[in-house]
């Protein structure tokens, strides 16, 4: 199962939660089912062709406006 970051529009919190199935998440804080899912940014590690470890991110990203590598809103 995965975990979801999310963000409270009552409470204004962000969180992590782990989801199972079509569970709907529900804020630890003030407990309200307000909440959005956010995107998150992912990372990985890997291994160059001479062997090097090579660490990216989406937060890596040449784009100022948000954390994704490339997307359709500012053509970065």
């Amino acid at each position: 199962m995965p975990i979801y970051e999310y963000h409270c529009n009552n409470c204004d919190k962000n969180f992590e939660l782990l989801v199972f199935g079509k569970e709907k998440p529900i804020c630890p804080s003030c407990k309200t089912k307000k909440v959005v899912r956010l995107l998150s940014a992912c990372g990985f590690m890997s291994k160059g062709s001479g062997g090097e470890t090579v660490k990216t991110s989406a937060a890596d990203s040449s784009c100022t406006g948000c954390t994704a590598t490339s997307c359709s809103t500012c053509g970065h």
